[in-house]
């Protein structure tokens, strides 16, 4: 496990299709594209915000449903449709003022590399190919759009001595 490095998170940075969703493009009848995004993800996402624990998206694609998720979730450190992540990525650093090793990246695909090998922790959904995987500090148990994002929320807390926090809150 990287504790260490789980430790110095302060900005959780994310690829959309494959990570947030399970990959899969869906068009309605109309052209219109709809996602689906998993809710256990959405509360990891927000628990970590409560946390302040910046939240950011960086993805290739631009979609209404994305930005409706964010808009849901809070989520203003938004790019999308972005051809080049590591521009982005610098982008957000600048403007957040977070240096690289406090900042965590999980993508799936071959576009997420060079801001998987910058950020200062690397994450990887199960599901990925193995070309992505051999790049990650973490790989998660969950498939993309599964929990996978969950699963790395719960581990920053846990590392951060925030979890045992947020427990007692839900059982009291």
């Amino acid at each position: 496990m990287n504790i260490k490095k789980l430790k110095n998170i302060k900005l959780l940075l994310l690829d959309v299709d494959g990570v947030l969703t399970d990959g899969k493009i869906i068009y309605s009848d109309n052209g219109e594209e709809t996602k689906s995004f998993n809710s256990k993800d959405g509360l990891g996402i927000r628990l970590l915000m409560d946390s302040k624990i910046k939240i950011g998206i960086i993805t290739g694609r631009k979609s209404k449903a994305l930005s409706y998720r964010c808009k849901n979730l809070g989520i203003t450190l938004l790019f999308d449709g972005i051809t080049n992540k590591l521009d982005a990525f610098n982008l957000i650093l600048k403007k957040t003022n977070i240096l690289p090793k406090e900042t965590a990246f999980a993508g799936d695909d071959l576009p997420d590399l060079p801001v998987m090998k910058k950020a200062g922790l690397s994450i990887c959904p199960a599901d990925a190919p193995p070309y992505i995987k051999e790049h990650a500090d973490i790989i998660t148990n969950q498939k993309g759009g599964d929990g996978a994002i969950r699963e790395v929320c719960e581990q920053i807390l846990k590392a951060q001595d925030k979890w045992n926090i947020i427990m007692n809150k839900y059982l009291s």
